[in-house]
């Protein structure tokens, strides 16, 4: 699977936000090639395991981490995250799971098992639900346009929004993602925030620079 921009803005959203917090074990559900670990990793010091059901791209996530600076932090787990027996509960959990339940699928089962079948949210939501510790974080990106259905099996599983920031591809389109930070526990008003990628002259923004300048070689 593509690298796409989206992941890597949710990737230095959660890496930012977690700098300025004590965890010390995290989990990757859906690591894909090992991308947001890797963020979350370069600005952390906790350890993650990171979860991938589909072998090739495990693969591909563990020959990324054991070439980069993270390897004594990063674990890939080739598994099922919705069958894992889980031996303890975690400081953060961190996601961005397949968006397109439902929807017309490709003709590449590969990309239908990234995209459309690899974990429906309800699932997903059990998964945090459980395996997040009392005082931990969760970090979600999703569509925009499923973000009244994560809402509802958020507060079916009693778990609470901290901050809500809306993703605009530019800032002459709608919003396309919502990256959602919470945990157990409610924790006063709940932030709202918006950024998007690019402005109207199709570069991008200053706010995307300064949360991207550490990861990208070029901005």
């Amino acid at each position: 699977m593509k690298v796409t921009t989206d992941a890597c803005l949710f990737g230095a959203w959660c890496a930012e936000d977690l700098s300025n917090k004590n965890s010390s074990f995290g989990l990757d559900i859906g690591a894909g090639t090992g991308l947001l670990s890797l963020q979350v990793a370069q600005k952390n010091k906790l350890q993650i395991h990171a979860i991938e059901i589909d072998e090739d791209a495990a693969r591909q996530a563990e020959e990324n981490i054991i070439a980069s600076a993270f390897s004594s932090q990063i674990k890939v787990l080739n598994t099922d995250a919705a069958h894992l027996n889980y031996a303890r509960q975690y400081d953060v959990i961190i996601s961005n799971p397949p968006f397109y339940e439902n929807e017309l699928q490709s003709a590449l089962p590969k990309r239908n098992l990234a995209h459309h079948n690899g974990l429906p949210l309800k699932a997903l939501f059990d998964i945090v639900k459980r395996n997040l510790s009392d005082a931990g974080q969760f970090y979600l990106l999703l569509p925009y346009k499923r973000l009244k259905e994560a809402e509802s099996l958020l507060l079916n599983n009693n778990l609470m929004l901290h901050e809500k920031c809306v993703v605009y591809p530019s800032l002459l389109h709608l919003p396309q993602r919502v990256m959602l930070n919470g945990s157990h526990h409610h924790h006063g008003r709940l932030r709202q925030s918006s950024i998007a990628i690019k402005n109207e002259c199709n570069t991008y923004t200053s706010e995307f620079v300064l949360l991207l300048k550490d990861y990208y070689l070029h901005l």
